[in-house]
């Protein structure tokens, strides 16, 4: 085995990757606070595992989604009454919108949306920036 040869090889690749890595965009992060009724929270859990989340996963663009529980406020108040937060990443905007207007998203949201109340959610855009 020649590591002199792989080694600088690598040394080689790395500013290349550097370069690839700093052209390409930064994902976008879509906040939802939630505001959820209480009496459904089960099944609004159980919707978002077995039939949101295995379809928006496989989306094109698709970086991520987490759905979290407020703990506590510590330092001033959270949005009224949302416990949960849906945060989705997709690696662009153009793609998230699609990902809003697919026949997918219209036949799977709804299992999450009828289990909100009143004005249901807040959404916020967010660019990555470091």
């Amino acid at each position: 085995m020649n590591r002199r040869h792989y080694l600088k090889t690598l040394a080689a690749a790395l500013p290349l990757a550097h370069t690839a890595a700093a052209a390409a965009p930064t994902p976008i992060q879509l906040h939802c606070d939630l505001l959820l009724d209480p009496a459904r929270e089960k099944e609004m859990l159980a919707n978002y595992r077995k039939v949101y989340l295995p379809t928006i996963s496989k989306q094109p663009g698709f970086v991520s989604v987490q759905l979290l529980k407020l703990r506590s406020e510590l330092q001033g108040k959270g949005p009224a009454g949302c416990t949960y937060r849906l945060n989705i990443s997709f690696q662009t905007e153009e793609q998230r919108v699609k990902w809003v207007a697919s026949a997918d998203h219209q036949r799977v949201w709804p299992s999450v949306e009828n289990t909100l109340l009143g004005q249901k959610f807040i959404a916020l855009l967010y660019d990555r920036v470091a």
